[in-house]
């Protein structure tokens, strides 16, 4: 970075797992909720903001610009532009870097920056048939031609297409993200007792993290119903390998490994950070949480995209002459058990580090000791617009309860890429 982006404070709702049915939240209602809390309790006005910028994969289509809708929910102001990025799972995560930039450039110097998604209410979508019939239906002009439009009505017209299986598809290879995952865990030979174990101990460390109270980035949630949401609530305390073992392959189901529980959870949520730059730090008398001193964005064969943290990460090592252990804390975004368990394994593959990485030796181990301390997205969840800017916010908590230090945050991205921050406390 050509200057200090500091990280001042950080909040987000609670991770709430999608049922079957609409959740009691849409994305603005978890982002305005997250905000206020966090912005009520800051040395500045929300007018005092130069911007803020909300990544979101998922809006619905009466939030279009989610970005400003939520800043002026929030009250900062008909001043304060809004605005919002989409790169998939990393959306909130290029809402820090995007905000990186602008303070950067000198455009701003307080930016309210992160992610939103209310995943249980992706929307259920008319085939394309079915349009088509509408369309005609709608363009006959006598009763004739109607009476005939009906004849032409299939009943198989009205099964819905469902919305968050389509957008979790690769237009470009045909494939659903699981098996992406399939993918990764063929190529390392990585089998379904790894992933289980991988998916119970995030579980594990997550029910551990809430009852030590390391998740007090999380502000609570009140439904319409007066019903108090506090915690996120995917996590399962009775987690075991027989019960993993009792679950058969859902996206491969003849070959495959990766199951509903060994994935991350389909889930509604938020999660924001307060960015600025030295100039705001001293007008406002701010004492930082701690700074991004890093940002990399990677490309790969999108059929692999969950080894994008590996290419992402890679290149801010070597600019900073950093070893994999060298860290005192890594976040990869558990999208899958077989992706964190692939990029692992990547670094440890001479074949795959030379070959795709560019490197003469491996870069070795990674101390799992080290990585996702507190679990992550198998069990908390994975709101796709809102998973990289948490995992950004509780690297910094982390690195901040154990007295300081660097780590790096990463997060494979469907279509084919990675994003990585190196981040210090």
């Amino acid at each position: 970075m050509k200057q200090p982006i500091h990280v001042v404070d950080g909040a987000r709702t609670p991770f709430l797992k999608a049922r079957n049915a609409p959740g009691p939240f849409a994305a603005s209602d978890l982002a305005v909720a997250a905000g206020r809390a966090l912005l009520s309790r800051q040395r500045f006005a929300a007018g005092d903001l130069d911007e803020v910028i909300l990544g979101c994969a998922s809006p619905s289509p009466d939030e279009t610009n989610i970005g400003r809708v939520v800043a002026l929910r929030m009250g900062c102001g008909q001043q304060v532009p809004g605005w919002t990025v989409m790169r998939n799972c990393a959306s909130g995560m290029q809402a820090l870097d995007s905000a990186i930039v602008n303070i950067e450039a000198g455009r701003s110097h307080l930016v309210l920056a992160g992610g939103v998604d209310a995943l249980s209410r992706a929307p259920l979508l008319y085939s394309d048939a079915m349009t088509r019939w509408f369309a005609a239906f709608a363009s006959s002009r006598t009763l004739g031609q109607r009476a005939a439009q009906l004849t032409r009505f299939r009943l198989g017209y009205l099964a819905p297409v469902i919305g968050i299986m389509k957008g979790l598809t690769d237009p470009v290879i045909g494939q659903i993200m699981g098996q992406t995952a399939e993918n990764i865990a063929f190529r390392f030979g990585i089998d379904r007792q790894q992933m289980d174990a991988y998916a119970m101990r995030s579980h594990q460390r997550v029910a551990a993290a809430q009852d030590a109270g390391r998740f007090d980035e999380i502000v609570p949630l009140v439904g319409p119903d007066g019903e108090l949401y506090q915690a996120d609530d995917g996590v399962r305390r009775d987690t075991s390998m027989q019960n993993l073992a009792k679950l058969k392959p859902f996206f491969d189901r003849k070959y495959g490994n990766v199951t509903a529980a060994n994935s991350s959870q389909i889930t509604d949520g938020a999660a924001w950070l307060i960015l600025a730059s030295d100039e705001a730090v001293n007008r406002h008398g701010l004492e930082p949480l701690g700074r991004i001193v890093d940002t990399q964005w990677a490309g790969l064969d999108p059929a692999q995209m969950g080894l994008g943290p590996v290419h992402a990460a890679t290149p801010i090592l070597q600019r900073h002459g950093l070893g994999l252990n060298d860290l005192d804390a890594w976040e990869i975004n558990e999208a899958f058990a077989a992706q964190v368990l692939g990029c692992i394994a990547a670094w440890q593959d001479q074949a795959y580090c030379r070959e795709q990485l560019g490197l003469p030796e491996v870069l070795g181990q990674l101390d799992e000791g080290k990585l996702n301390i507190d679990g992550g997205a198998i069990a908390l969840g994975h709101p796709v617009g809102a998973s990289g800017a948490r995992i950004v916010l509780h690297l910094l908590n982390i690195l901040k309860r154990r007295g300081g230090g660097r780590g790096i945050a990463s997060i494979c991205i469907g279509g084919g890429q990675g994003g990585a921050m190196l981040v210090e406390a």
